[in-house]
């Protein structure tokens, strides 16, 4: 069998490796350290905004202190996209809250905008106006912001913008990571840069920075002893892997060239199989295309081709299954109108590293091919 094609694997440029000798020659292996200084001041050049940066251990837990910061707590309610990974809406329920599930739009496949008014209009006939709202880029592709962003503001409501799928992209030229009230970043293993595991939180106000890294240190007051006023967590980002984030953040622009160029490969590739359909990008719109994603006419042609993939030893994986179809989240409140619900029946998200080679692209869509032509 021929080697094994991923999803959507770490891709080192080499450049990481200088950093991290540099953390081990100078014992900098504790959490903190000039490399974490220097990771948070890679980011923020890159987005080029008045944004304030905070690394930590994950995205999930940039998604928790965000929801700290916007002062969710027992009994609230946040609305919170329902495509999307299960780590957009957690965070909500580790606060004691309750997530809103609103769906998505056939343009983007992101929040809709009028299920989100209908959402909200409703929450507060009932007594609850939710106390935030989870506004995911999902595989990229940035959500609505003028739209979303104008009914936030008119229900003075803050968005929490969950750009753990978009570092790279842009809307109407302004980066993905800056549109919220708070934003966050992933850098898990499998996102366009990698730490191995990782995240950012990124602020607009100084002040929720400050608090974020003091939350995400123990909450530790400032006095020789130990001293707790507050519930603090375990979320800093260490010295070694923010070394490896610098090392990544040199090649970021590389990666998502690289990316796109996959998603282009495919839909040129497929331009002759009226059976699948893309996901553009509208008017104003950069996706760093994380992951190339295919539309397929039924649930058992998107099972056909997964499985046919498999037995060529090439990972692939349906769109992400809706936060309101989780047995978990099931019974909760729920605004749907189909489209995600279409979208996991019928979507398969194809490999789509940036290190995928010509070879390995063509493999995989022969593989397509001929499922179509048996």
């Amino acid at each position: 069998m021929e080697s094994k094609i991923w999803l959507s694997s770490p891709h080192m440029s080499g450049k990481e490796q200088s950093y991290i000798n540099d953390a081990f020659k100078t014992n900098w292996i504790a959490p903190l350290g000039p490399h974490v200084n220097g990771f948070e001041s890679d980011i923020k050049n890159y987005l080029n905004e008045d944004s304030h940066v905070a690394v930590l251990s994950s995205g999930t837990a940039a998604i928790h202190l965000g929801l700290i910061l916007l002062d969710v707590g027992h009994g609230d309610e946040v609305i919170c996209q329902s495509k999307t990974f299960s780590a957009s809406a957690n965070p909500i329920a580790y606060q004691g809250a309750t997530p809103i599930f609103v769906d998505s739009e056939k343009d983007t496949w992101n929040i809709c905008p009028e299920q989100l008014e209908i959402a909200i209009k409703d929450r507060i006939s009932k007594g609850k106006k939710p106390k935030a709202i989870i506004a995911v880029h999902l595989y990229g592709m940035p959500y609505n912001v003028n739209a979303i962003h104008a009914i936030a503001k008119a229900y003075n409501i803050p968005v929490l913008e969950d750009s753990a799928e978009a570092l790279g992209s842009t809307y109407k030229d302004v980066k993905c990571g800056t549109f919220g009230d708070i934003s966050v970043l992933s850098f898990n293993g499998n996102k366009i840069i990698t730490t191995s595991g990782g995240g950012a939180i990124i602020t607009k106000d100084p002040k929720h920075r400050d608090k974020a890294v003091f939350l995400a240190t123990q909450a530790r007051e400032k006095a020789v002893e130990y001293v707790h006023a507050s519930i603090g967590y375990n979320y800093r980002m260490s010295n070694v892997l923010a070394g490896i984030g610098r090392g990544q953040m040199e090649v970021l622009d590389d990666r998502v060239l690289a990316r796109r160029k996959n998603y282009a490969f495919y839909k040129e590739s497929f331009k002759n199989i009226e059976e699948l359909t893309f996901v553009d990008e509208p008017e104003g719109y950069y996706s760093n295309r994380w992951l190339s994603c295919i539309l397929t006419p039924s649930e058992d042609i998107r099972e056909g081709i997964r499985t046919a993939l498999e037995k060529e030893n090439i990972e692939t994986r349906p769109l992400w299954k809706p936060m309101h179809q989780q047995p978990i989240f099931k019974d909760l409140p729920q605004y749907i109108n189909g489209v995600s619900d279409e979208l996991f029946e019928k979507g398969l998200c194809l490999p789509s590293g940036s290190n995928l080679t010509e070879n390995e692209l063509n493999r995989v869509t022969s593989a397509i091919k001929t499922y179509f032509r048996a």
